[in-house]
């Protein structure tokens, strides 16, 4: 293997990366541009754990031949001036992080923003860091809660971007934050900015991405996390359980999913008589397709036809202050040790070094 050139030079400055890891997005709302991102996310064994003489037909003969056209349809009812909502809200959550850690820290520190699937690539994002001086790197992948497909599929291609370069970097990475107090703080408070805005509905939902049940047989720990979520969320908003229920959403395929799915709770909500409801999906740190076609649309009509009225969809957090203040506190903590992320001044009252100022956002243990 030729390994890639490190560009350095004796005496040059040691910088800290941030690399924030999300899933990813098509370069366009476009049939063609579709069939790319989907042929790389479909192909990817970490997130269909079938063999390849099995799905590639399937994949290549069916999905790719049908899909890309009805996917490219749905991204254009949410695609902007600045491109997907998931790459755009993700460059506000990169520049409301440097600006909370860039000008109060012995730094340099540099951050970029790597999509699994897509463009900006994990891998450029990367070289990014690298010419940049960066020596210590820490991984942020955007999911609060861990699964295979998504934090270890993240790890994957980190792993074959490092394994071609001569120098690496001092590494660590942050595998789920599900049950964090600063998260968790996060969720809430959106919960009750939206109440204070509308009365709450009769129910609240929350609504994970599903996954295949047998993930979780093999022992994911995703399931788990996410009902973990969910109730220590409830805990902090004081409901009583006959108010909140965690449901599934996105099956695909004919594999039996992690159950309830969310579009047949909301139908059997509304034919038992419930009439409004508040749908969350805090397995999301910024929307996306799925949370603002599927959730937001898709299911609010499900739920409608089906006999209920009040739906509201309750935003992911995005560039929400509180949850850029956490994500700053967690950055902190995890790099904690690392020389330049420790103080060059005090901008936090009380807080001296790097584990109180981590407190101090939000993001201790």
């Amino acid at each position: 293997m030729k390994y890639q050139q490190t560009a350095y030079s004796h005496g040059q400055q040691t910088a800290v990366g941030i690399l924030l890891a999300n899933l990813g997005t098509p370069a366009a709302p476009t049939a063609p541009a579709l069939r790319r991102y989907l042929a790389q996310f479909l192909s990817d064994s970490r997130v269909i754990e079938l063999p390849k003489l099995l799905w590639w037909p399937i994949l290549h003969g069916i999905i790719l031949r049908t899909r890309p056209a009805k996917s490219a349809e749905k991204y254009r009812t949410v695609w902007s001036e600045a491109g997907s909502p998931l790459l755009a809200i993700g460059e506000r959550q990169r520049e409301a992080l440097l600006a909370r850690l860039g000008t109060h820290l012995r730094g340099p520190i540099h951050m970029a923003l790597g999509m699994r699937y897509g463009e900006p690539s994990i891998p450029a994002a990367l070289r990014q860091l690298r010419d940049a001086g960066v020596r210590r790197l820490l991984v942020l992948p955007l999911y609060p809660q861990y699964s295979a497909a998504t934090t270890a599929a993240t790890f994957d291609a980190l792993a074959d971007e490092l394994k071609t370069w001569r120098w690496l970097p001092e590494l660590r990475m942050v595998n789920h934050y599900h049950d964090h107090p600063g998260y968790i703080g996060a969720l809430a408070d959106s919960i009750r900015e939206a109440w204070q805005q509308q009365a709450p509905g009769e129910r609240l939902l929350f609504s994970f991405h599903g996954l295949p049940r047998a993930n979780l047989l093999n022992g994911d720990p995703y399931h788990c996390e996410c009902h973990k979520t969910a109730r220590l969320v409830a805990t902090e908003l004081g409901l009583p359980e006959a108010r909140w229920q965690v449901s599934f959403q996105s099956r695909f395929g004919r594999a039996e999913w992690l159950q309830p799915y969310t579009t047949e709770t909301l139908v059997g909500w509304a034919r038992a008589g419930v009439k409004s409801v508040d749908v969350i999906c805090p397995g999301f740190s910024a929307d996306c397709l799925e949370t603002l076609e599927e959730i937001e649309e898709e299911n609010l009509e499900e739920f409608q036809n089906a006999g209920g009225e009040g739906y509201r969809y309750i935003p992911a957090l995005n560039d929400r202050p509180g949850h850029m203040d956490f994500l700053a506190g967690l950055i902190l903590q995890h790099g904690c040790g690392w020389p330049e992320l420790e103080e060059s001044r005090n901008p936090v009252v009380g807080a001296t070094d790097t584990r109180e100022r981590a407190l101090a956002m939000g993001a201790t243990d």
